[in-house]
């Protein structure tokens, strides 16, 4: 009986024009936890969906062994039926559904065309005990936060008598704590046999919780790292993926920020359903130009909610207290109105809100900027291109053309395409929610690069981040938020880990 749960041999994978796998091999042992790190393009995700079923046998070259013999999966259910579960970063519960019905959809027995719904919450009790839910079975998911949905997921892949689990991201929508006891249960499921993929970038996290490392690189497989025995360290894994030494993971910069530009008072925001509720109550704040200012807190605390609501009314049923952009009183009705006025916004949901997957690169590109890109009505194709074309070099968009669709881009590529929408249409405040979620540490240094100049060109930043080391590490002031106010504000100085925390627990 062979120790190694998965082998896999020589797995070459092309989609037209890229070839994104070349002679991958790797070995997971059983019972272990395995990662597998890579800057975004690298080929993680698409390996692991290779070895799911999620493109079947015939699409890609090489070898796939689990549990002993080769496998020839043609869908998803060809590997669960076998024991192999994987979550993708994007989760895929239907919203509308109730916690058990997502938790046994598609494999629900029947007897005569009936099903015994009974049976089937009772026993999602037992999965949501395990992985630490306590909310009702019946409870519609669209009502959970990121972090319990996650569990759902987890719960669902429990159900299928998982003996091999696939996580792709399985923390980067989530903040600290929901993080801290993800990993936990993950260490759990080791201690009962369960083997675990992570796919991750939040390097601290990898050491913390895996045994192997396996890091590949433009496609191939580098190196596979024994955790304990070779000392590995976040330095070596960062110098494996990116191919250089990246010495400093938040770029130098001089700050000396000018005069006030934006200036909110009092700004009170109510809930889009609940009109009655409030979710951002008397939030204050300045911003200066040239200066990258933070917003922290934990999740719900509010701080999308009230970015969205400035940013042409995006979020809630209605918003009161005053907005002063260059000393001028203003109050956007839409984005559009926002956009013209010199305010930008990259959501933190690039798929939902940044992107329109199904259209092309430069498309995308040049969506906040048609006005700029058109006359009398119609589009200047050419200038579109030379755009799309200008930003793909700079930001380093790995894609063979601007006319690739977005949708069939890594994570990180995506996010450099939204940013690039941004820069394009040339805002002089940019808010940023989470902007380097799901990317690689190569790609999180380009993009605070390109933070950097925009500041360097007397612009401003707004950046909303859960994770404290990049606030810490960018931002000039920092304000805390939770539970919808404003606890309080830090200069770069005086700003550390522990009194952010205190501050959004205690004020």
């Amino acid at each position: 009986m062979s120790e190694y749960i998965l082998e896999i041999e020589n797995l070459t994978k092309e989609f037209p024009g890229v070839r994104a796998l070349e002679n991958v091999s790797l070995k997971v042992k059983k019972g272990e936890i395995h990662s597998l790190c890579g800057e975004n393009g690298a080929g993680k995700s698409t390996l692991m969906s290779c070895i799911s079923g999620v493109y079947p046998k015939g699409t890609y070259e090489g070898k796939v062994f689990f549990k002993g013999h080769e496998v020839n999966y043609h869908n998803v259910k060809d590997s669960e039926k076998e024991g192999l579960a994987i979550i993708h970063q994007e989760l895929a519960l239907s919203p509308y559904l109730s916690i058990y019905e997502n938790i046994f959809l598609g494999h629900m027995e029947t007897k005569l065309g009936v099903i015994n719904w009974n049976r089937y919450i009772t026993e999602s009790r037992e999965y949501l005990n395990t992985v630490g839910l306590h909310e009702p079975p019946e409870t519609i998911v669209s009502r959970l936060g990121v972090g319990k949905q996650q569990l759902i997921e987890i719960a669902r892949a429990l159900s299928k008598k998982a003996e091999l689990l696939i996580l792709d991201e399985p923390t980067s929508s989530l903040n600290d704590d929901e993080s801290e006891k993800l990993l936990n249960l993950i260490l759990e499921f080791k201690r009962q046999g369960i083997t675990s993929v992570i796919i991750s970038h939040k390097l601290n996290e990898v050491l913390k919780v895996a045994d192997t490392v396996t890091i590949l690189r433009d496609g191939k497989s580098i190196r596979t790292y024994d955790v304990k025995g070779d000392k590995l360290t976040e330095e070596m894994i960062i110098k494996d993926m990116v191919g250089r030494d990246l010495t400093h993971r938040f770029p130098e910069r001089k700050s000396s920020p000018g005069e006030t530009i934006m200036e909110v008072k009092d700004w009170t925001v109510y809930h889009p359903e609940y009109h009655g509720i409030k979710v951002v109550d008397k939030a204050s704040f300045y911003l200066k130009r040239g200066e990258i200012l933070a917003f922290c807190g934990p999740m719900g605390a509010g701080r999308t909610e009230l970015m969205m609501s400035l940013y042409g009314k995006s979020y809630g049923s209605r918003s009161e207290g005053e907005l002063r952009i260059k000393g001028n009183i203003l109050n956007f009705n839409s984005a559009k109105a926002a956009i013209e006025s010199g305010l930008g916004y990259i959501s933190e949901d690039r798929k939902s809100l940044g992107l329109v997957l199904i259209q092309d690169i430069k498309t995308n590109i040049a969506h906040a900027s048609l006005k700029k890109l058109s006359r009398f009505g119609i589009m200047n194709s050419q200038g579109e291109i030379q755009e799309a074309e200008h930003y793909r070099k700079e930001l380093r968009i790995r894609t063979p053309s601007v006319d690739q669709l977005v949708r069939n881009l890594s994570g990180g590529n995506q996010q450099k395409v939204v940013v690039s929408k941004s820069l394009l249409a040339d805002p002089d405040i940019l808010i940023v929610d989470e902007p380097t979620r799901g990317i690689d540490v190569g790609a999180k240094a380009e993009i605070y690069d390109i933070m950097n100049t925009m500041i360097a060109a007397g612009k401003s930043i707004i950046m909303i981040s859960s994770e404290l080391p990049e606030a810490l590490g960018m931002a000039d002031r920092i304000y805390v938020m939770n539970e919808g106010r404003i606890k309080g504000m830090l200069k770069k100085e005086e700003a550390t880990q522990e009194k952010i925390m205190h501050m959004a627990l205690v004020g």
